[in-house]
């Protein structure tokens, strides 16, 4: 019953030219993007990106210093955070110590005047939702941090709102307790089908939860697309280099006249005639070559790139090497059982259909490659 009401009143929200500063420090700059009804859409990016201020604008948290928030198509930049149909979980979980786990759900209803029987009922089908039914009587003192942020979010579903925002929200947990999250949030949307911001600098918490993802950098946003896009087509350098563990590698290169590219060293790196666009008349322009650790293979000739091994991190399921290419590093992924030793020189072959190539001046991707599902 509850996903067919938030179903119905899902909205979408747009950004539109949104501008943001403080003190004269301009921190975001002419910000647009639209968050499709129904959607989760995870905004991804470090520490003083932006990316929690901008889920405050949307929330009426923070105004705006240019620009407008439209909210199921209506002009909401001026309403105060009531009046917005969102209800937010913090990373915090700002429950109230002295109340039981039905009591902090309740709360907002109780303060929103709702008949005691609707009251009861919201909160019996968000602690169903959460499995916390058995412990609607207890106290936050006497709840582990899972069951705490729960109860967090049992709160915010409960109002029903047409908008979920969570800023940070499993930061506080633990590896194993963030892992069961992101899958009980993940089958949570998908049960009340309304829209979902959430707001995080993890970036598995955003290839696991998210349909879309709006990456940011110093308050713009480097690209938006689906976890699949970012990962396997990245159009800056950035991207590349915050999506991904380890992250892909950059490598810094001259473009060749042949249509290739050559390191600094006089490596000549084979690309396909395709992630080159243009004439010879390019030849000598700075570009990165990003090839992913698991596209490249080990080969047993001297057909690849000819590194020196370095270290070794062995992860159990797969090792990375660290490798050296002349004065640049490469990470591979190694998942067969050879034996390598610190100090080997390996061939790295890669096939290269599987590379990303950006402007070094500009930062800009010159290719999108057809990586997203092929393997080394």
């Amino acid at each position: 019953m509850m996903s067919d009401r938030a179903n119905s009143r899902a909205a979408g929200i747009a950004v539109a030219g949104v501008t943001k500063g403080y003190d004269g420090h301009t921190i975001m700059a002419d910000l647009n993007v639209v968050f499709e009804p129904g959607e989760l859409t995870v905004v991804l990016g470090p520490s003083g990106c932006g990316k929690s201020t901008l889920l405050r604008i949307v929330a009426g948290l923070e105004p705006v210093t240019h620009g407008r928030i439209l909210i199921g198509g209506e002009d909401v930049t001026l309403r105060p955070p009531g009046e917005r149909g969102c209800s937010m979980v913090f990373q915090h979980y700002a429950l109230y110590p002295h109340m039981s786990v039905s009591d902090n759900i309740g709360y907002a209803l109780t303060l929103a005047g709702l008949p005691r029987t609707e009251r009861q009922r919201r909160i019996a089908d968000a602690a169903s939702m959460l499995g916390l039914t058995e412990l609607l009587k207890r106290r936050p003192d006497q709840l582990s941090g899972g069951q705490r942020q729960r109860v967090a979010i049992a709160r915010a579903i409960a109002r029903q709102p047409a908008i979920l925002l969570f800023d940070e929200a499993l930061s506080n947990l633990d590896a194993k307790l963030r892992h069961e999250m992101r899958m009980e949030l993940r089958r949570l949307h998908k049960e009340i089908g309304g829209t979902t911001i959430f707001v995080t600098h993890d970036q598995t918490e955003a290839m696991t939860l998210a349909d879309r993802i709006v990456v940011m950098n110093r308050g713009c946003i480097e690209q938006i697309g689906t976890p699949g896009d970012i990962y396997h087509r990245p159009r800056t350098p950035f991207v590349a280099s915050f999506i991904g563990s380890p992250p892909m590698n950059l490598l810094e290169a001259t473009r060749a006249p042949d249509g290739g590219a050559v390191l600094p060293d006089g490596t000549a790196l084979p690309l396909v005639e395709r992630a080159l666009p243009g004439d010879n008349e390019a030849g000598g322009a700075r570009i990165l070559v990003g090839i992913r650790p698991e596209a490249f293979v080990v080969r047993h000739d001297a057909s690849g790139l000819q590194c020196t091994l370095e270290a070794i991190e062995d992860l159990g399921s797969h090792r990375l090497l660290y490798c050296r290419l002349g004065r640049q590093r490469i990470i591979a992924t190694q998942r067969d059982a050879a034996d390598y030793r610190t100090g080997d020189r390996l061939s790295l072959g890669y096939r290269p259909e599987h590379v990303t190539l950006f402007d070094a001046a500009m930062g800009a991707g010159l290719t999108m490659p057809g990586f997203a599902e092929a393997t080394a």
